[in-house]
């Protein structure tokens, strides 16, 4: 073996047990040696798409007039709302994507209860301002507020009774914010400033005068985002939220605040419920095809180039569990057309090896060395498959931005399995193949054993 074979076969070895590790569990949480807790905790299940596991596929539009134009940045800010409110339904692995320039296609894998996605969809997104004197609320409590009732409707508080119902007091709502953004202190820590248009710089100057100490709650949706202390009056109309944000936390709040109602009307055009009974004999169907076609090509490539080919079988089973366990790691949800892209993908790992053998076993006949064999085999074939992986990626990234365009789902499924799966075979071929060849024939002799390598 040559000098840094060694190390090559060590970062094979290294790569093969996670992905056999990764492929084996649904959750990794390696333990910490230095705190006796856990390292970093990820969840790797497989995460399936709708038309494997059954959901709801919803056709959004917006409730414009057709000659209407909608604006880019609105339609995609109304995309990111919805993912948010979405997500707060708890329903997993959704897919939202913008279909032309007015049209929203969501898919919610999983969704046991249609009516209430499409609900949380179609909400308004009420943002306020509420006087909550002295108490801090927690953010994600449920609240009552005065806004839009009748003041003489409204209950008065009764001190008596701590179980009667609390509502709170709407200084403003987010109509009177004028822009909001990410900020960080003298100290470092992540804070919201915003400004307030004329009519709201009025109403908060009047209102933080005359409560400072006490607390400004901040509701989307009855539900509590954050409850900060007023410091001093603000009369300037802007403003900074404070509090132990993450720069993850800080950016959500920040489009919450700046975009609590949706920036367009959005109607449901069309819903469409997928059974979980479809979605799991499609899974079987697509497990035995896989298989078949596995076992297939791996008895091919044994019987036709006899050695090589059951090394090629190893580089070929290797492949397979690496492109698994990055599906699992990055996440892939994997689709019926995704799941063909990685079939196709095995075909393309396959032929790199066949241009492989087929060059060596050339290099053999004109009298190489094995070991001249297997590195001229593999340096002249490196061009056919250099050029013919750089133009199915290609192909793959045009497929992926149509898919992106059109919320065509089930065509970027496709195109990113398949590029993975090209991504991974170009390692397989390259580094995979080449060592298993050299560990197991560098001290074999091709003439005295021709029938190993099929000649």
């Amino acid at each position: 073996m040559k000098r840094n074979q060694p190390f090559i076969l060590g970062v094979i070895v290294v790569a093969l047990l996670l992905s056999i590790w990764i492929s084996a569990v649904d959750r990794i949480s390696p333990p910490n040696p230095f705190t006796q807790g856990i390292l970093f905790d990820r969840d790797v299940s497989l995460r399936l798409g709708l038309d494997l596991r059954g959901g709801l596929q919803v056709l959004m539009e917006a409730d414009l007039p057709a000659e209407t134009k909608v604006n880019a940045e609105d339609i995609n800010t109304t995309k990111s709302i919805l993912e948010n409110r979405v997500n707060g339904l708890g329903v997993s692995e959704t897919t939202l994507q913008v279909a032309g320039d007015r049209r929203i296609v969501g898919e919610f894998p999983g969704a046991s209860d249609p009516e209430a996605v499409i609900a949380g969809l179609k909400q308004t997104g009420l943002l306020e301002f509420v006087d909550s004197g002295d108490v801090s609320l927690t953010p994600g409590m449920e609240v009552q507020t005065d806004f839009g009732l009748d003041p003489a409707a409204v209950p008065a508080p009764d001190p008596n009774d701590p179980t009667a119902p609390v509502v709170y007091h709407t200084v403003m709502t987010g109509q009177a914010l004028r822009t909001a953004a990410v900020d960080s202190s003298q100290v470092g820590a992540f804070q919201i400033a915003f400004t307030l248009t004329d009519a709201g710089s009025k109403v908060f100057s009047e209102y933080t005068s005359a409560n400072i100490g006490k607390y400004l709650t901040i509701v989307l949706d009855k539900k509590v985002i954050s409850s900060p202390r007023i410091q001093s009056a603000i009369t300037d109309g802007a403003g900074v939220i404070t509090g132990q944000f993450t720069r993850d936390e800080a950016n959500s709040l920040v489009v919450q605040l700046r975009y609590g109602s949706l920036p367009i009307p959005i109607k449901v055009v069309e819903s469409r419920a997928i059974g979980p009974s479809l979605g799991q004999e499609s899974v079987r169907k697509s497990i035995i095809a896989g298989a078949i076609g596995l076992i297939a090509v791996m008895l091919f490539m044994a019987l036709y180039y006899r050695l090589p080919g059951l090394i090629a079988d190893l580089a070929l089973i290797t492949y397979a569990l690496i492109s698994y366990a990055l599906f699992k790691t990055i996440p892939v949800t994997l689709t019926l057309p995704g799941i063909a892209g990685f079939i196709l993908s095995i075909g393309m790992a396959v032929d790199a090896n066949v241009l492989i053998f087929e060059r060596m076993k050339e290099e053999l006949r004109s009298g190489r060395t094995l070991l001249q064999a297997i590195d001229l085999g593999w340096s002249r074939a490196w061009s056919s498959i250099r050029d013919s992986n750089i133009s199915t990626l290609i192909t793959c990234l045009i497929l992926y931005i149509f898919g992106s365009a059109f919320g065509a789902s089930i065509v970027k499924g496709f195109s990113v399995t398949l590029a993975l799966g090209v991504l991974v075979s170009l390692f397989t071929a390259i580094v995979v193949t080449r060592t298993y060849l050299h560990l197991t024939m560098d001290g074999l002799k091709a003439d005295e054993r021709p029938e190993w390598f099929g000649m």
